[in-house]
This record gives C-alpha cells, sequence and structure tokens, in this order.
C-alpha cells in the first residue's frame, strides 16, 4: 500500500508539477489514511477499500476535533489518490465516488492596518546584517504580496533593481512578474550591497535571502524572524507570513485597485479567489462607519 501511495506521488511530481508543499500534504493526507486503513479496518490492499471505511477515516478526524477545511483537503487527497488507482488499473473500482466534500466555512483573512504595517516595517534595525534582512524581506513581502516561499526561494536573478521589479515562480510553476515599491528597492539595494555580502561569510550561494550559516533561509526560519518582529513592534494579533500577503491585497483594493489587476499579482488562476478581499474591504467600510457616523 505504501508503493502505491509512492507511486501517486511520483506521479505528482513528474506529471503535474505541482509544489514541494502540496506534495507534502498529500503525502501526510495518504500516510494518515493508509495507517488507519491497516491498524483500524484491517485492510492490507487498496482493492479491499470500500466507502464505508472512508467515512470511518473521516469521522475520526471530525471526532478528533479536526477543522472542515482540513477533512475537506483529506476528501479531495483520497479521491485523487483513488482515481488514480483506477486510472492505473492498480484497482478495480473507486469507493471514493460519491464521498461528499464537507462544506467549509469562508473565513475572512486577517490583515494588518496601514498603520500596523508601518510600524512592523520600522522594527528591524538596519544597523546590521540581520537587521538589513529582515527589512528587505518584510518590505518586499508587503510590496509584492508574494507568499512565503516565494519569498524565501528568490534568486539574485531574479530581482531586477533597476527595472524594478521580481521575477517569481508561483503555485504550479507559474512565472509571473511582480511591480516593487521605492521603499522596497531601496531595502532590497542596502542588503543587497551592505547585509548580503556579510552573511555569505565568503561562501557562495545564489540565495537572495540568507541565514545566519550563510545559506538559504528557510520558510520556518522566515516565520521565526516574523514573530520576533511582531513581537518588537507589540503587535498583538495573530500576525502570519500570510497575513502581509492579506494586507496587500487588501490595502491595494481599497485604494482602488482593478480586482484583475490584484489577481495577477497575487497569482491566483481563479478570479473568485481574489475576490474574498472585496467582502474584507467592505466589512472594514462597515466598521468605519459604524465608528464615526454621528447616526450610524
Amino acid at each position: 500500500m505504501k508503493e502505491n501511495v509512492q507511486d501517486f506521488l511520483h506521479y505528482l511530481i513528474v506529471e503535474r508539477s505541482l509544489s514541494q508543499n502540496t506534495l507534502d500534504a498529500y503525502r501526510r493526507d495518504l500516510n494518515q489514511y493508509t495507517d488507519f486503513l491497516k491498524e483500524k479496518e484491517s485492510i492490507q490492499s487498496f482493492n479491499d477499500v470500500r466507502r464505508v471505511h472512508i467515512l470511518n477515516f473521516l469521522y475520526q478526524l471530525k471526532d478528533s476535533g479536526k477543522a472542515s477545511a482540513t477533512i475537506a483537503r483529506n476528501v479531495a487527497s483520497i479521491r485523487a489518490f483513488h482515481q488514480f488507482l483506477l486510472r492505473e488499473k492498480a484497482a478495480e473500482q473507486d469507493p471514493s465516488v460519491h464521498i461528499e466534500t464537507p462544506k467549509t466555512e469562508r473565513k475572512l483573512p486577517k490583515i494588518l492596518s496601514t498603520a500596523e504595517v508601518e510600524t512592523l516595517m520600522e522594527a528591524p534595525k538596519a544597523n546590521n546584517a540581520f537587521g538589513l534582512r529582515d527589512k528587505a524581506m518584510l518590505e518586499v513581502l508587503y510590496a509584492t504580496g508574494l507568499r512565503v516561499t516565494e519569498l524565501v526561494e528568490l534568486t539574485l536573478n531574479d530581482v531586477h533593481l533597476t527595472m524594478g521589479f521580481i521575477r517569481t515562480l508561483g503555485k504550479g510553476n507559474k512565472e509571473r512578474i511582480v511591480p516593487l515599491g521605492k521603499m522596497a528597492k531601496k531595502a532590497l539595494t542596502d542588503y543587497i550591497e551592505k547585509g548580503r555580502p556579510q552573511l555569505l561569510k565568503g561562501k557562495k550561494s545564489d540565495s537572495l535571502f540568507l541565514n545566519h550559516h550563510g545559506e538559504h533561509l528557510s520558510r520556518q526560519g522566515f516565520w521565526k524572524i516574523l514573530k520576533k518582529l511582531a513581537l518588537e513592534a507589540n503587535i498583538n494579533k495573530p500576525l502570519t507570513p500570510h497575513t502581509l500577503r492579506h494586507s496587500f491585497a487588501t490595502h491595494l483594493l481599497e485604494n482602488g485597485a482593478d480586482l484583475r489587476a490584484v489577481q495577477e499579482l497575487l497569482g491566483h488562476a481563479d478570479i473568485s479567489t481574489t475576490q474574498i478581499y472585496t467582502h474584507v474591504t467592505k466589512t472594514r467600510l462597515k466598521d468605519i462607519y459604524s465608528t464615526y457616523h454621528p447616526r450610524a
């Protein structure tokens, strides 16, 4: 059964060109699913799986407190996997065919106000290599709306300071060009000229953002840096790398940007994904109205 899972993951790598994060999610979901079938249902072949076994697995996820979005993702993973097994003739039937995906609540993304963004941007002290790096990362993230993976995967060749843009590979290896604002350009220039050479420590690396070993900075490394900076900036609301991406999109729309342009900048394949930010701006308008209108 583990071999079937490995074959499916190999297919996703070769045929679908999915990102590493998506592959990791498939691997986690299917390994957990396989372990359940073996340990709880005593099943040794996916050909013996029936609809009831999948439902039992989903009920276990629900009973363990998993969110509906997590369960929905598991359903999608299981469905894609069983379709693959049927197509490859590794199974004679697809037991997932009539499994319904649970409805998920579409939560409005959490964002920072423009004042909070300013406070966060001032948190890094640009008097050493680490401060220059942290300042540049924050400025680039807010100026471009990049996903955190896209940020840490940037190389020197992706940065075009003279022209004022960066090149990034998004989901599905889809390339997009994103403009840089003047603040991000300045922060990047300072980091590349003054901070990055110190972090390299004589090593060679194409990675734009480096850790204290002079090597490629990981997503986890950036996450730790962001939490530290948020603490120093006295930002008490929940803050993740995606919060700056959400703030980037919302602030653009609040200032009159075209929805299609924001979709392009974010790298969304479907405009319905971008439309969630229009709901955020409407909610904020209501809050402003109720706070400041004398007869609200």
